[in-house]
């Protein structure tokens, strides 16, 4: 994440009211809650998570045990049951 100089951006006015509270440091303002994007909406990551879930349900009806799975995908055997009753409540 980049910064922008409030300087730059911000009129005079409330630029001096915002340093009676903070003054040469970095200040977050987050963006409104209608502008904000939900997780994975602006790159593959949760289509890609989707896709890894269903793999990991797809193998587990196969036989694949718990522990097994969890050492594949490096995930903990309890990151790998939340996976399977989710995927069997989808299907």
């Amino acid at each position: 994440m980049s910064y922008i100089k409030a300087i730059e951006v911000l009129p005079e006015e409330l630029l001096v009211l915002i340093q009676k509270y903070v003054e040469g440091e970095y200040i977050y303002i987050p963006k409104k809650e209608c502008n904000r994007k939900l997780w994975g909406e602006t790159t593959k990551s949760k289509k890609e998570t989707y896709s890894r879930n269903i793999e990991i349900y797809e193998k587990y009806k196969e036989g694949v045990s718990i522990k097994v799975l969890s050492e594949i995908y490096y995930l903990s055997p309890k990151s790998i049951q939340r996976i399977i009753l989710i995927m069997k409540r989808e299907n």
